[in-house]
């Protein structure tokens, strides 16, 4: 019985996320394969797809895959474990940080679109290395993904829409019923909600998730946009944290082309964009190490690395 419980704890991934930046040692990496046809502009979740669609520039599956092959040949180069969704035929599998994340040593499933339920059945190889007691879901009155959940040590941040009109926004993923629930799953942390700025229509003017418009980065550094937030007392609250000369304000532009979704293998080493060029300058007078990646044609469907890549442990 010991060699049979022995052999079973070393079969299973043992899960370990407390903030963004610690050594990467293994992700769920999304994949472009058999991503289906171009959807219509009713079959769009947010507005930056619907806008790429109206301009006839959606992005093709062999850039998207293309894209996405280039990171993980850099998660490679990193000696990170990279496990990637089993195909499903005709299905957008980009986006693995909205299905799921990882909280400490717990795996805890999305309560996500109807319509894209289906995703997290693509990673059940991965789930199921996992002590099923670490694998949770919050209640079903609890909307959430993971673009909104970011730990930082003792604290847990969380994007969210407040307003009464919260069902009218498809862009509206987070609910304060999950912000609730995180704060009973995790007692002794502190559970800081963020009230963000949607948008059905205009890309420019939603933050889609807290990614969208905030992360931290390197030791103690950290990139915003302003407007993403409707209460300017919490971007103040997160400025005040990290301390106004340790963070990189991004432009309206900027928060379009996705700069503050960047991914970290380490605190001295990122993934960003190529084009990026006034991030990455800075990231590299911060003594980050910065790995260039063609993700432009991804980022039309409003996600970029942080959205595609699902970490599940960190030194």
């Amino acid at each position: 019985m010991e060699l049979f419980l022995y052999l079973v704890k070393n079969l299973l991934v043992e899960l370990n996320i407390k903030n963004e930046t610690s050594r990467l040692k293994a992700v769920v990496l999304g994949i472009a394969k058999n991503n289906g046809p171009e959807p219509s502009l009713e079959e769009t979740y947010d507005p930056k797809s619907a806008e790429f669609i109206r301009m006839g520039s959606y992005p093709q599956e062999g850039d998207m895959v293309e894209e996405m092959e280039a990171v993980a040949k850099v998660l490679e180069k990193y000696n990170v474990q990279v496990f990637r969704p089993k195909v499903i035929k005709d299905y957008n599998q980009i986006f693995t940080r909205d299905i799921a994340f990882v909280i400490e040593d717990k795996f805890i499933k999305s309560n996500i679109l109807p319509d894209r339920e289906q995703e997290i059945e693509a990673i059940n190889h991965v789930i199921e290395q996992i002590d099923p007691a670490k694998v949770l879901q919050l209640p079903e009155e609890a909307h959430i993904e993971g673009g909104d959940v970011m730990p930082l040590g003792d604290y847990i941040l969380v994007g969210t829409y407040r307003g009464a009109d919260y069902k009218d926004y498809i862009t509206a993923r987070t609910n304060v019923e999950a912000v609730k629930a995180l704060q009973e799953l995790f007692p002794n942390k502190k559970v800081v909600s963020f009230n963000l700025r949607k948008s059905n229509r205009e890309p420019r003017d939603n933050a889609l998730h807290l990614d969208c418009c905030f992360q931290p980065v390197g030791k103690g550094k950290a990139i915003i946009h302003r407007n993403g937030f409707l209460e300017e007392e919490e971007y103040n609250w997160l400025v005040n944290l990290f301390g106004k000369e340790n963070v990189f304000e991004i432009s309206r532009d900027e928060m379009y082309y996705m700069n503050s979704n960047i991914f970290s293998i380490d605190e001295d080493v990122v993934i960003s964009e190529k084009n990026f060029t006034r991030l990455n300058t800075w990231l590299r007078e911060q003594g980050i190490t910065v790995e260039e990646v063609p993700y432009a044609e991804i980022s039309k469907q409003e996600g970029l690395l942080r959205c595609s890549t699902l970490p599940l442990i960190r030194e």
